[in-house]
């Protein structure tokens, strides 16, 4: 009964969003991309991938959670051996751009939207033998067909945001019984492990186990990179990574802001801007208009990077940023000085580079507390953004200090991947 009273509510949200969803769907491709997959249609290459194997499906958001998921992947299937094929589905469009590179096309697949008949058409095409959701994703009605199927359900890099975990308590029945029908949770800290059990997931079913972020891979070659590498001709260079839209002003605003100042005084500095979400590129080459803006994708059309003064490099690529901020001196990590809960310090933090966020950081808690707590990182507001650039970019002692604490902090924390690999051959046993 409650099954069925949630398929209404959503068929009812499809047909009443629908003029809505349709116009987003012919003007961005964000929305576009996948339909015929997102509503049930099993590609016919995926399906010819797996023929006489067995399978592990593994679902990741986007970007974060697919960096996060790669190396689980590997080592995934180096424990299972032949006979065997893990397959990848993303949500988002940029997600499952990243996946066709990091895995290749066909066994890559668009998410299903949470209907029965969408859900059930890839578990009958996919018969996996075991389904791992990658941090928060949990949908009620690809849970209950798993139960259904006999597909157990794992959810790997597990953690409970400040939001969730404040709605999870005020209807905790309710999350009870979607929390029920997963069958492990694997969290990042022991902290995600009591808010979970807190919000009503049965304690045996929660084990710690580490976070996957600590044992992200650096990034492969980057063409992108070697061509902002020649572009800077020697000059200092500031990273500002996965900014964000927000209110009262956007990200991309108050960076650009930051680095006027570093510029009054180090006008030689270059600046790399990386949104986090291709839809914002136009709007952020326009923004650093005024400064001078060459986009990554113009460099490798064969443009030229002008050695004037007040320079900035649109990262308008997908899956560049890990090898582009392992170029900085100074890296600003994003969705932190406005309220979207900031991304992950690892990705700079890992190669030495001093490593500046802004006050909003909850999605990455446990790893910056951690950093905090070994004075590995920086917090600022937007108005202290740009005199702390200036600091770190004058200072290199204490840059390289900085650098050199949070690249200790990346490795002290390794060794989740190996853990959850444990743990999900058990159930696959």
């Amino acid at each position: 009964m409650t099954m069925l009273l949630y398929s209404s509510l959503l068929f009812m949200v499809l047909v009443v969003g629908s003029p809505y969803w349709l116009v987003r769907m012919l003007t961005s491709g964000r929305y576009r991309a996948g339909l015929a997959g997102r509503l049930g249609r099993v590609p016919t290459t995926l399906q010819e991938g797996i023929a006489g194997r067995q399978v592990v499906w593994v679902h990741a958001v986007s970007v974060g959670e697919l960096l996060a998921a790669t190396r689980l992947v590997g080592e995934l299937e180096a424990a299972l051996g032949d006979g065997w094929r893990v397959v990848i589905s993303t949500t988002t469009a940029t997600g499952q751009a990243l996946a066709r590179e990091r895995f290749g096309a066909e066994r890559v697949f668009f998410y299903p939207l949470d209907f029965g008949w969408a859900v059930r058409a890839y578990l009958r095409a996919l018969r996996p033998r075991l389904l791992v959701l990658m941090e928060s994703e949990l949908w009620p009605r690809m849970l209950t067909e798993c139960e259904r199927a006999g597909v157990p359900v794992a959810v790997v890099n597990a953690r409970v945001s400040d939001r969730s975990f404040a709605r999870g308590v005020r209807v905790r029945t309710i999350w009870g019984a979607l929390l029920w029908r997963v069958t492990l949770f694997l969290t990042q800290s022991a902290a995600d492990a009591q808010r979970l059990v807190a919000i009503g997931a049965h304690a045996d079913k929660v084990r710690v186990a580490g976070n996957l972020k600590y044992d992200v891979r650096a990034p492969k070659r980057s063409r992108v990179a070697e061509l902002i590498h020649e572009a800077a001709a020697g000059r200092r260079i500031v990273v500002a990574g996965s900014t964000v839209e927000g209110k009262p002003s956007h990200e991309e605003e108050l960076v650009m802001q930051a680095m006027a100042l570093v510029w009054n005084e180090l006008p030689d500095v270059l600046f790399v801007l990386a949104p986090r979400h291709p839809d914002r590129f136009s709007y952020a080459y326009s923004l650093a208009a005024e400064f001078g803006v060459t986009s990554a994708t113009e460099l490798i059309g064969g443009k030229k990077v002008p050695t004037t003064a007040r320079r900035t490099i649109l990262l308008d690529t997908i899956g560049d940023l890990a090898a582009v901020y392992e170029l900085a001196n100074v890296a600003f990590v994003g969705g932190s000085l406005v309220k979207r809960g900031g991304h992950n310090p690892l990705e700079p933090a890992q190669f030495g580079v001093p490593v500046v966020m802004g006050g909003s950081y909850e999605n990455f808690r446990e790893i910056v507390e951690t950093m905090r707590a070994e004075d590995a990182v920086r917090i600022v507001s937007a108005e202290e953004l740009g005199p702390m650039l200036l600091e770190l970019l004058t200072n290199s002692a204490e840059a390289q200090a900085l650098g050199e604490r949070g690249r200790r902090v990346f490795a002290s924390k390794a060794g989740a991947t190996e853990r959850v690999v444990t743990e999900l051959m058990e159930l696959l046993r």
